[in-house]
């Protein structure tokens, strides 16, 4: 790698401005990469207002969802870890902006001492052995930002702290779409188990009756098996489902920030209204989602670290004063002639360094074109999650619909099934076909339930909004950068 004639051109015009202070900014000024948005979502709902600003999981209408979300904003030990990692970049950002400023010490030293007049060098006659010593200093260095590599690297330290607030959003918007998902299956579950009971108990009695006619003569041994095998699978169904209630109970306790224990719930799946459908334009996701906001963020660390590289190839120039006392007595260290002062300048100017500088700006040039293309990735990943939710919400909708009327059929098939057996006209065979298909028709309606509720909260998760802000600050933590810094 090599500096172009015109970069040189400008570091020398620097260098002109020295005595004025005026300074330049080596490397390259971000700009936004172009990028190339779809002009409209698939699927997308045009009559619907957009919602993305509002906390839509208040839409399900369930108190137990509002306060289970409140709860794991405020408990949960991913947002803190997040907290804590932006914190630590607050850190990184002052102690790198505090270079562009002079730095003042004040150094006090006080001692006694004996020297051997047996040496090479004794102390002249009449001087006090053993004598004290004591100084005052107070001391200024300052270096010269020239070419604009203090204000790149804080430039990409503010960035690297910007995304990592970013990087707290994300997590929040994942947590909360967590959540509500973690209790729409944990309800959606509760369905299935009543309707597995349900269906149980009414083959339990069936199978009774069945025991009772067969000690009367009245049905073969095959009808008898064929009714305690419909009992037998509706009844093994039970504890598979108890299992996955248990097991999404324990998970959603530790998104929660408490350890695996029983969640409460206030209402059927039924009893859920339905969120609706946010609107909104793919370039806005840009500004929305604050995984892009901090993919951008990293892309501009990375094209300001370029500048501090290239700085490193002109002169490092720094000042030094010192301004002091020094006196053989304690009390005598104020007097006017224990005053003690000195100023200086140094010039460091690299010559050979076994191209470690340029391979530092190629390794810095390479980090800036992978950010930029993971950004690029970002955006793209971002377009299709949301044109994948939209999809999945509106297609989820015409199934669960198609689901329900085959429900219906399945129930009006199964009471003329049991109306033909009762009457010869069938063997049963057909009722436990019927039952059958009704027992599995009415669990995956039930899940096509949740995945329709699935789907809703995918949206708002991949569309983003001032939703996500509003999350944040119910995390009790508020925002950790300061006030003008985003």
């Amino acid at each position: 790698m090599r500096l172009r004639p015109t970069e040189l051109c400008r570091g020398a015009a620097c260098l002109a401005a020295a005595l004025g202070l005026s300074g330049c900014l080596l490397g390259p000024d971000y700009e936004r990469p172009a990028v190339n948005a779809p002009h409209a979502f698939r699927f997308e709902g045009k009559s619907v207002a957009n919602l993305a600003d509002t906390r839509w999981w208040e839409q399900f209408q369930d108190p137990v969802l509002n306060g289970l979300i409140k709860t794991a904003l405020e408990q949960n030990l991913d947002i803190a870890i997040a907290a804590a990692r932006v914190e630590e970049f607050l850190g990184r950002f002052g102690v790198t902006r505090a270079q562009l400023f002079p730095q003042v010490g004040l150094l006090g030293q006080g001692g006694r001492q004996e020297v051997s007049n047996s040496v090479a060098n004794p102390l002249p006659p009449g001087s006090n052995n053993p004598y004290s010593s004591f100084s005052l200093d107070l001391g200024v260095s300052w270096e010269l930002d020239l070419w604009g590599k203090l204000r790149r690297a804080t430039e990409a330290a503010r960035a690297e702290l910007l995304a990592s607030e970013e990087n707290r959003l994300t997590v929040i918007l994942s947590l909360t779409s967590a959540v509500a998902t973690s209790y729409v299956t944990l309800i959606d579950l509760d369905r299935q188990l009543q309707i597995a009971k349900s269906t149980a108990d009414s083959r339990a009695e069936y199978y009774r009756i069945f025991k009772l006619r067969f000690d009367g003569g009245v049905v073969s041994q095959v009808e008898l098996e064929q009714a305690r095998s419909d009992f037998e699978l509706a009844l093994s169904t039970i504890p598979v489902l108890e299992k996955q209630i248990g097991q999404q109970e324990n998970a959603l306790s530790v998104l929660l920030g408490r350890n695996p224990g029983a969640i409460a719930r206030d209402r059927a799946i039924d009893k859920l209204a339905l969120p609706q459908v946010p609107a909104g334009l793919p370039s806005e996701l840009l500004e929305r989602r604050p995984d892009l906001r901090q993919a951008e963020q990293l892309l501009i660390a990375a094209n300001a670290r370029i500048g501090v590289a290239k700085a490193q190839f002109f002169p490092s120039i720094s000042l030094t004063a010192l301004l002091g006392t020094a006196s053989a007595s304690l009390s005598g260290l104020f007097s006017g002639p224990a005053q003690t002062w000195a100023y200086a300048a140094s010039v460091a100017q690299p010559i050979f360094t076994g191209g470690s500088l340029t391979a530092q700006l190629f390794t810095t040039e390479a980090q800036r074109k992978r950010a930029l293309l993971e950004y690029q990735k970002a955006i793209q990943t971002a377009f299709r999650e949301v044109s994948d939710a939209l999809i999945d919400q509106s297609k989820t909708r015409e199934q669960l619909a198609a689901q329900a009327r085959q429900v219906d059929a399945l129930r009006d098939y199964a009471r003329l099934a049991r109306l033909r057996y009762e009457n010869g006209y069938t063997s049963y065979l057909e009722v436990t076909d019927s039952e059958t298909k009704l027992f599995n028709a009415e669990l995956q309606y039930v899940q096509a339930q949740g995945q329709l509720f699935f789907a809703l909260i995918n949206v708002y998760k991949a569309m983003g909004g001032g939703w996500v802000d509003a999350a944040g600050r119910m995390t009790g933590r508020g925002d950790t950068v300061p006030a003008g810094g985003r």
